[in-house]
């Protein structure tokens, strides 16, 4: 491989450079649409409802802005970018803060959800002015239980769905668990294990979507697909400014999504990082750091006002570049320009939604279990003294404490209930102060 391909600047020839680049979307593409699927399906427009069609909308969007996030990385504006192959996409940190915004509210919160979004947007931008004078707060002690905690705090909604979807689920009906509905699963499952260790090249990078594509197929032929809704989708769409309505801020929302943009912008940091160490071999820069997280709560901002989910760096393309050598932002770029096309098309929203919800199980499954082996991996590099221990055990005891137990805070405010049950935001804020005001001399103790 050419040594250019170490430069970002270098454009490879088309050849190969439009392979490559759709290599990057076959490994983002299921987690990237998957978090508007449980949203929708959480507010109750999900699979099979007479809104439907909202679903289908934000899919498309999860694509368009996708594409459009990663195009101001790669190429930049001004400051905003960091001019690296850096892939954007919806993000998973954000559901533990998304789901009790809209579960069962139907249409009605989405306009507070999407104020949230623009407004977590916004701070986030604000963020990359000031993100590398508090690296020194997020060692991987802090990062590792943010990133477990996001991965702890999504697998119920992996099995919900894998056992037969949320709905099954509260009616409590026969169907919810059955056999038909874990074969589904499990096939993906099993699909996406044989890719991922018995192959490589492109079969590995794009085995979750094969192994979804597999399950499909199996679905099909239990007749548990229909394409009733793909015949009624348009052929072309154009974002719609405030599709939900005019944006609506609520305390709740705005605190939620802010606070979560400082997760999200601490992921973004080790992103960055992963990519110039293992793309090009050297440490990132003060200015591609900071344009990174601007170019996070830009895409965000403009995301949330066309009534799309927040915008992050996806850490399975910071993989494929460690694996490929290939450093060429160019190459990306190419990829954004097809995740933009493909959101363009509703009748391609149109075909994921009929991907029946035991067959997304068996891919959540594997993705949410691979965000906590991401956290449970980046504290590998801890030094385990009883200090650490000490801030890890509090942390997580409470965090995953309120998650579990949410009634132990009926009587606290809403809002406040909504951001302490999500497990994730008090977790982390002790960690960090923990972190922050506890000696060091513990560690000798």
């Amino acid at each position: 491989m050419s040594a250019n391909l170490k430069d970002p600047n270098y454009m490879p020839p088309l050849g190969q450079a439009i392979p490559l680049g759709i290599q990057h979307v076959l490994a983002m593409f299921v987690s990237n649409v998957t978090p508007a699927i449980i949203v929708a399906g959480a507010a109750g427009f999900g699979f099979g409802s007479a809104d439907m069609g909202q679903m289908i909308y934000m899919i498309q969007m999860s694509m368009f802005f996708a594409g459009i996030a990663t195009l101001i990385q790669t190429i930049g504006i001004g400051p905003i970018g960091a001019r690296l192959p850096i892939v954007q996409g919806t993000s998973f940190a954000f559901l533990p803060v998304m789901i009790p915004l809209v579960a069962g509210q139907g249409l009605a919160a989405m306009p507070i959800l999407m104020g949230g979004v623009v407004a977590g947007g916004i701070f986030h931008l604000v963020l990359g002015g000031f993100i590398g004078r508090i690296r020194h707060w997020l060692p991987p002690l802090v990062t590792g239980l943010v990133v477990l905690m996001i991965g702890l705090s999504l697998v119920a909604v992996g099995i919900k769905y894998a056992a037969g979807g949320a709905a099954k689920f509260e009616m409590e009906g026969p169907e919810f668990g059955s056999l038909k509905n874990w074969s589904m699963a499990f096939v993906v499952i099993l699909v996406t294990l044989g890719l991922k260790f018995f192959t490589r090249g492109l079969l590995s990078v794009a085995a979750v979507l094969i192994g979804l594509i597999v399950g499909y197929a199996y679905a099909y032929a239990l007749g548990e697909v229909s394409f009733a809704n793909v015949s009624k989708a348009a052929d072309f769409v154009i974002p719609n400014l405030f599709h939900f309505g005019p944006l609506q801020f609520t305390t709740a929302a705005v605190v939620g999504f802010m606070l979560m943009g400082i997760i999200s912008a601490i992921e973004t940091v080790g992103d960055v990082s992963g990519i110039t160490k293992g793309g090009a071999g050297r440490e990132a820069t003060d200015k591609e750091i900071s344009g990174a997280t601007y170019a996070d709560g830009l895409g965000t901002t403009v995301a949330g006002a066309f009534g799309a989910l927040p915008n992050t760096s996806f850490s399975q393309n910071v993989g494929l570049i460690a694996m490929t050598g290939v450093m060429s932002r160019h190459v990306v770029t190419i990829g954004a320009l097809f995740l933009i096309a493909c959101g363009m098309l509703p009748k391609v929203g149109a075909v994921i939604s009929t991907v029946p919800i035991e067959v997304l199980g068996g891919g959540v499954i594997i993705m949410f279990g691979m965000v906590a082996s991401a956290g449970i991996s980046m504290l590998a590099d801890v030094n385990w003294n009883r200090r650490n221990m000490v801030i890890f055990a509090i942390s997580l005891s409470v965090g995953l404490g309120l998650q579990l137990v949410p009634e132990a805070l009926q009587h606290v405010p809403g809002t406040m209930k909504i951001l302490l049950t999500s497990g994730l935001l008090p977790a982390a804020f002790l960690a960090i102060v923990l972190n922050l005001v506890l000696p060091e001399e513990l560690a000798n103790d």
